[in-house]
């Protein structure tokens, strides 16, 4: 009996100390638990807004060298990555005649070589005959005059069958349509030809095969895209920070000066392109085509108290921060309502509501 009871009286007081512990656990998962937050000090700083416009550098003009004359590349003089002045000759074209065309200027010259030498032995008749008083001074002249037309006429016809066949003649070398020149100072970018290529001029079927890109690289551009909601807060002539992918550590100044009027669609999103013109040492190599990055201050604010945007409480029409009144034993806020002005995306300008010795409730910290 007695061993029953101390039983009863041992499970009892288990079940007492099992109660008990359970009431105090939840009694303390019931009580909230205490939020602490970031303490954050306004400071005085200068703040920008600024938008990004990805794109790429390249040459203002660039020109393509197409040749005056269809035929085959016969020596090529200079290769991508080489300087060239106006004129200088960049190719040499080899004419391949058409077979019609060139059996004709033949027939042509030998037309020519008939009719000179007929009229060399009617000349040669009639100067006799003059030098004996025999026709007059007039018929003597005529027959000089159709010498010198067959002598001009065979000599158009050899020039002819040169240009049909060599696409040059001998007399005008210096301005043969078979050399391919560049028409500007330059930086040759590309040489898209191999020696042996067909070639074809420019006609109104086709553009023509292009022998050489020229362009000036001590004249570039950054042509990129901006997106509608920021086009209507850029303008010519604002100055443009420039960084370019493959020189790292470096930015270059740039000036916009140009805003295209019509939008293009680009996933859904209306971008207007824009241009703006490169300030390069000339102490860096830039390449035509390297990706770029144009940062354009959209706007400035100089010395103003600031503090972060996640600190601004935005509701409707107003805003407002909660100031730290004490900070023990708990945390306690006041509710303050600020004027503030523009924001670069982290911190926003607070025009009124607090000063520098204010301290404002942040982001909460996790425990």
């Amino acid at each position: 009996m007695k061993t029953k009871k101390v039983f009863k009286i041992t499970l009892l007081t288990i079940v007492g100390l099992v109660f008990i512990w359970t009431f105090v656990f939840l009694w303390q998962k019931s009580q909230p638990e205490e939020v602490v937050y970031e303490i954050v000090s306004p400071e005085v700083t200068d703040l920008e807004k600024t938008t990004v416009a990805t794109g790429k550098v390249e040459p203002r003009d660039e020109v393509e060298i197409k040749p005056q004359i269809s035929g085959i590349i016969d020596v090529l003089y200079k290769e991508a990555g080489q300087q060239v002045k106006k004129n200088e000759v960049i190719a040499k074209v080899k004419v391949i005649p058409e077979l019609g065309t060139l059996n004709s200027a033949e027939s042509r010259v030998r037309l020519a070589e008939i009719n000179l030498k007929q009229a060399e032995t009617d000349f040669g008749r009639v100067e006799k005959l003059y030098q004996d008083q025999l026709i007059s001074a007039e018929e003597y002249e005529q027959s000089e005059v159709n010498l010198k037309q067959q002598r001009e006429e065979l000599q158009a016809a050899r020039d002819n069958l040169e240009i049909v066949r060599d696409g040059i003649t001998k007399s005008s070398a210096d301005i043969s349509s078979t050399l391919i020149r560049s028409t500007i100072d330059g930086l040759i970018l590309d040489v898209p030809v191999k020696v042996g290529n067909s070639v074809i001029m420019a006609n109104t079927m086709n553009d023509g095969t292009t022998i050489a890109s020229v362009a000036d690289m001590n004249d570039l551009i950054f042509r990129g895209n901006i997106d509608e909601t920021e086009v209507g807060r850029v303008h010519e002539g604002m100055p443009v920070k420039l960084t370019i992918g493959a020189l790292q550590n470096l930015s270059f100044n740039a000036t916009l000066e140009y805003i295209s009027p019509k939008a293009t669609e680009d996933n859904g999103a209306n971008q207007f392109e824009i241009k703006a013109a490169v300030d390069a040492p000339d102490s860096v190599v830039i390449r035509s085509g390297y990706s770029a990055n144009a940062e354009i201050v959209l706007e400035r604010a100089h010395q103003t108290l600031a503090i972060p945007e996640g600190c601004v409480e935005f509701k409707d029409d107003s805003t407002f921060v909660y100031v730290l009144t004490d900070s023990v034993p708990h945390q306690s806020f006041r509710r303050t309502p600020i004027q503030v002005g523009m924001s670069d995306g982290i911190r926003i300008a607070v025009l009124s509501g607090i000063t520098t010795t204010d301290r404002v409730r942040g982001s909460e910290i996790q425990k």
